[in-house]
């Protein structure tokens, strides 16, 4: 009898893989409209585990509005649309979120403070720095391009390196990575993960030669190793909350964050990488 929980989980991980895809491929629109309603929901997410977990009053919805805010404006600034005035009302908000907590009168007022500053710097910036790898200056024409293979390759790297590093893993995997925040992982597995993502690389660099291929192969390698180090962040935040799964929005994988965990780390990490390699080479 085939196992309906697999049968959730492949459904809802195809839609997953085909929705990111497509919006990021169809037009910077439905990339800026479900990237922003991605990091809305994940921030809203973390504010109902550490409002429910941690004993803290974060306001979710205020934090999720901040967040969605922060990736169109980082966006509209990305493609010249408007000036550095477009984040004057994301600073009121984070103003606000300090200053309210003067009046609440809450048990823990510095835990509130905390909690929803992290729900910005962990969460909600990873996501808005994602326009800094789609949309793409050119001084000499003073045009803004928008690229989506290279978010999109982000992505495809995480996704092949947790399924190969999954498949190895379970195959081959003796030695722990990480025992103490997540047993399961190996050595053996990570590696087989970064392999397989390599390889990937080296498909991009084929039929996208705009990079070198060893620049394409260094992205690869940063995805992997941020990626991991992703999800372990959110392990340990799991672990000291102590829950299984952040929610229950994805049937048969869990929540925003579960699926997200690796990009928050990997996606700042790409842009500090293609920008170090642009800046050095």
């Amino acid at each position: 009898m085939i196992n309906k929980n697999l049968i959730q989980r492949t459904v809802t991980g195809v839609l997953f893989v085909a929705i990111i895809v497509g919006c990021i491929l169809y037009s910077p629109l439905a990339f800026g409209v479900l990237f922003a309603l991605i990091a809305a929901l994940s921030v809203y997410e973390f504010g109902v585990l550490v409002n429910s977990y941690a004993g803290v009053q974060v306001n979710k919805l205020l934090t999720a509005l901040s967040g969605a805010y922060l990736f169109l404006a980082l966006m509209s600034f990305a493609i010249n649309a408007v000036g550095s005035q477009i984040f004057l009302p994301y600073l009121l908000l984070m103003m606000y979120l300090l200053i309210a907590e003067l009046y609440k009168k809450q048990p823990d007022p510095v835990a509130n403070w905390a909690y929803s500053m992290l729900s910005q710097l962990y969460v909600a910036l990873p996501f808005a720095v994602l326009n800094m790898l789609a949309f793409h200056y050119t001084p000499a024409s003073g045009s803004v391009s928008y690229n989506p293979i290279l978010p999109l390759s982000v992505f495809v790297f995480i996704w092949l390196n947790d399924t190969g590093a999954y498949c190895v893993g379970t195959l081959l995997g003796k030695h722990r990575l990480f025992e103490r925040i997540s047993p399961k992982k190996s050595w053996e597995g990570s590696i087989g993960g970064g392999v397989v993502a390599l390889v990937a690389a080296l498909v991009f660099a084929h039929y996208f030669p705009f990079m070198p291929v060893l620049k394409w192969m260094g992205l690869a390698l940063t995805v992997v190793v941020f990626g991991t180090w992703g999800d372990l962040t959110e392990s340990l935040l799991k672990r000291h909350l102590g829950i299984k799964d952040s929610g229950h929005i994805l049937p048969g994988h869990g929540g925003m964050l579960d699926r997200f965990d690796s990009a928050l780390l990997a996606i700042p990490a790409a842009v500090v990488y293609l920008h170090a390699f642009s800046l050095f080479s």
